[in-house]
């Protein structure tokens, strides 16, 4: 079974046991989170939502809060001795997928 659920603006797709790496939620390490935006639930029948599918949830557990590695971003203007560069570490959230009801 899989699910495809949203959070943070951005679409997942996860099936039971599975780990990924979401946009930063407000959830200590430890605790569970449910995503109730559901948009497609599939298995052995599929399940579409218009936009999202009724007393569907996906229930994760928080594994780590953290940053992920360094991005530079270097602006360059030729011909008018102009440089910057900027640094960017974006904030994640580890969950693990435990059950997708629906």
């Amino acid at each position: 079974m899989y699910a495809i659920f949203v959070t943070g603006g951005k679409q997942y797709k996860a099936s039971e046991g599975d780990v990924l790496f979401v946009e930063k939620l407000g959830v200590a390490e430890g605790e569970k989170v449910t995503f109730d935006q559901v948009l497609v639930v599939g298995g052995d029948s599929l399940k579409v939502g218009a936009p999202c599918v009724e007393g569907a949830r996906v229930v994760a557990s928080v594994l780590k809060n953290g940053k992920s590695k360094k991005i530079d971003v270097i602006r360059y203007k030729a011909k008018k001795n102009e440089k910057k560069k900027i640094g960017h570490r974006q904030d994640y959230t580890k969950i693990q997928i435990e059950t997708i009801e629906g």
